[in-house]
């Protein structure tokens, strides 16, 4: 079992960057598959990002490729979500998980899940 928490959320102006944090306690993330979704409100939460910790591969939705970057610590203990060029449909809880699964962005197919942090960009 692994437990998640995440950070970096805040208000930020539309055009801003922001880096989300997650981090594992006590363990490495090495073998699994750490995705991040957002829920934006009163929608259903939604795949983002997505990295396979041990071979460094990423997947992003269609939505945010080239403008989320996600990357773990050089300890494969935390992985971490670069966000840039914010829009306000950004606006979202956003949650990392970690799934043993080959199917990165299905969210029922992760079993751990962090507490969620929340991003509120202003226009």
């Amino acid at each position: 079992q692994v437990q998640l928490v995440e950070s970096g959320g805040e208000l930020v102006q539309a055009g801003g960057s922001l880096r989300l944090s997650c981090a594992a306690s006590g363990r490495t993330l090495s073998t699994y598959t750490m995705g991040w979704f957002r829920q934006p409100p009163g929608k259903e939460r939604e795949f983002e990002a997505a990295i396979r910790v041990f071979g460094g591969d990423t997947f992003y939705a269609d939505s945010v490729k080239g403008r989320v970057t996600m990357f773990t610590d050089s300890a494969k203990t935390a992985v971490y979500l670069q966000m840039n060029s914010l829009k306000p449909e950004d606006t979202a809880v956003y949650y990392c998980a970690a799934s043993v699964y080959a199917d990165y962005r299905a969210a029922h197919l992760y079993p751990y899940w962090g507490q969620g942090t929340q991003v509120t960009v202003s226009s």
